[in-house]
């Protein structure tokens, strides 16, 4: 056991669950309130930015809308999210989350893999944008970070993103290989377990590959959306 909350053994990790009480569920929509207000601050922040000149703090605004709502909530209806943390009972802990060996392994695998083909393509996306941009904008009396956000990645998204729409699809028609680590996805169970069981091999087959067809295209006009909102706009 680690401080009495994380329990790791050959069946997988036990870690503690969240447990909703009386009045919990309004802690949630507070917090996705906030979330959503966050987004209209920072959109409103950078308008003004463009139309008026007028720089106003980000972080610390976003921050406080995140936190100071929910904790406020939180504290004024008496504590009403808990843990439940897992518990020794017999050979098994009881209680918590459990999240299987095989499934850590793929994760570990798919982040590793994935995130090192999205870390180049954002590598290159941000050298495709010329040395001047930034140079320019240092002269202006820009600092680093706001020359980062406000010159070079609204140009290098747009050379970041279509590869990435890729990736994406690529991490989730890879994740199909958790059978390689004996977990048991929608492969291994609907084209592994429910055709041996049923022998109905066209049937599981066509409902598989709806299923990743499905994800895939979802997937893809998601990104296309974003793609087509950051792309240069001609009169």
């Amino acid at each position: 056991m680690l401080f009495d909350a994380f329990a790791f053994t050959g069946r997988g990790i036990y870690m503690p669950k969240p447990v909703l009480y009386e009045g919990g569920l309004l802690v949630v929509i507070t917090f996705v309130l906030s979330l959503i207000a966050i987004f209209f601050y920072r959109r409103y922040a950078r308008k003004t930015l463009f139309d008026h000149g007028v720089v106003l703090p980000v972080l610390w605004p976003s921050l406080a809308i995140l936190f100071v709502p929910t904790l406020a909530m939180f504290f004024l209806l008496g504590n009403p999210i808990g843990l439940e943390y897992p518990a020794l009972k017999g050979f098994n802990f009881k209680g918590g989350i459990w999240a299987r060996g095989s499934l850590l392994s793929l994760w570990f695998a798919l982040s590793i893999y994935t995130g090192a083909f999205i870390a180049e393509n954002v590598r290159a996306g941000i050298q495709a944008v010329s040395k001047g941009q930034s140079e320019a904008a240092a002269s202006l009396g820009l600092r680093p970070g706001r020359i980062m956000n406000l010159v070079i990645l609204p140009q290098a998204l747009r050379v970041i993103i279509p590869p990435l729409i890729s990736n994406y699809l690529n991490l989730t028609k890879n994740s199909s290989l958790a059978i390689a680590v004996g977990y048991m996805d929608v492969t291994g169970t609907l084209g592994g377990i429910t055709l041996n069981q049923t022998g109905r091999a066209i049937e599981t087959i066509l409902l598989l590959m709806a299923f990743y067809l499905t994800i895939s295209l979802g997937i893809s006009a998601i990104m296309n959306f974003y793609n087509n909102s950051i792309k240069l706009k001609g009169r």
